[in-house]
């Protein structure tokens, strides 16, 4: 169902104040962290899921969950590990017996029942578990013994990663790193932001965050988000920056085919769209510029965009190759 004109009007004058009230609860409990948690919110406000890469001890996990008490979101965290099975994330069906002894096969549902799904090192887990997450993402749905069951509205996941240690770990393949919408990097805290943390985890007592908006509201936000105008222009822009990391077009560029082996396909430029609409609303403003598609380049692309041999061997990263991307890549 499409927005009426003041409904729309009002989610975006709502949505033009919300990134300060969202920052504000979560500073509560979280140092830092600035760009991760807009690009957190850029994802939500789009109807997208997440994928969080970073070291131990970042505060990953306490950031999802605090984004998910922030818009009043259902929450699960599901530690992925290497003997999960499929059916511990969508549920399974259990024989029960009622009062008169009769017996029946009831569904229990699983953690992916939630709005907010946490799937915590989901590297760690078999394929096979991992693609238990891909109808859920695509399809809002799960099917389990031949019976379909809806999710929630709204539903997310947000995955994380750990790329230190590799040993035991099944690494996602390209077409399920597809699926999620950005894919954001968090580094270790400058010195005063690290000193900010241990002070406030070291002393008595924590603090409490508050609901700001509700789910509902958050399904309002995304549609008043596909409704932001986006110039022609700059939708050619954002399908020309996805064209050109893509080694076997003819307008690829020349770095890109010396580096890459495969690049970021058409779902790359849908996200890189629909993020900049999201971005837009969030810093105040009711259209797109090019400036938010250069902004939302990384975390749409990295993980899209597979570098070969060549490039590992000097010292080339993926980050590189797209910052290198948009620098070169005219507007017109």
């Amino acid at each position: 169902m499409s927005l009426t004109y003041d409904q729309e009007r009002q989610a975006v004058e709502h949505l033009h104040t919300a990134r300060a009230a969202i920052h504000a609860e979560v500073s509560k409990v979280v140092v830092g962290q600035q760009d991760i948690i807009d690009h957190l919110i850029i994802t939500l406000l789009s109807g997208g899921h997440g994928l969080i890469t970073g070291a131990p001890g970042l505060a990953k996990t306490l950031l999802v969950k605090t984004l998910a008490q922030v818009f009043d979101l259902s929450f699960q965290r599901v530690q992925f590990t290497p003997d999960l099975m499929p059916s511990d994330i969508t549920g399974t069906e259990i024989l029960e017996e009622d009062a008169n002894g009769r017996r029946s096969l009831v569904f229990n549902r699983g953690p992916i029942f939630a709005n907010m799904i946490l799937a915590d090192e989901i590297n760690r887990t078999p394929p096979k578990t991992q693609a238990a997450l891909l109808e859920a993402m695509q399809e809002h749905q799960v099917t389990v013994a031949g019976q379909t069951y809806v999710l929630p509205e709204p539903f997310f996941v947000l995955a994380t990663q750990n790329p230190i240690e590799m040993e035991g770990t099944y690494p996602l393949p390209e077409a399920q790193l597809d699926r999620f919408m950005l894919n954001v990097v968090i580094e270790y805290l400058n010195e005063a932001d690290e000193v900010a943390v241990v002070q406030r985890t070291t002393a008595g007592g924590s603090a409490k965050v508050e609901p700001k908006f509700t789910g509902e509201q958050l399904e309002l936000f995304q549609k008043a988000v596909r409704g932001v105008p986006c110039a022609e222009d700059i939708v050619r822009y954002a399908v020309r920056l996805s064209a050109r990391s893509r080694p076997g077009q003819p307008t690829a560029a020349d770095f890109v085919k010396d580096w890459v082996s495969w690049g970021a396909g058409t779902r790359a430029s849908q996200c890189l769209v629909l993020a900049a609409k999201a971005r837009a609303l969030l810093h105040g403003r009711d259209l797109v510029k090019f400036e938010d598609i250069r902004a939302l380049a990384l975390p749409v692309m990295r993980h899209r965009i597979l570098i070969n041999y060549r490039a590992e061997a000097e010292g080339i990263t993926v980050e590189k190759v797209i910052n290198r991307l948009v620098e070169t890549t005219p507007e017109e």
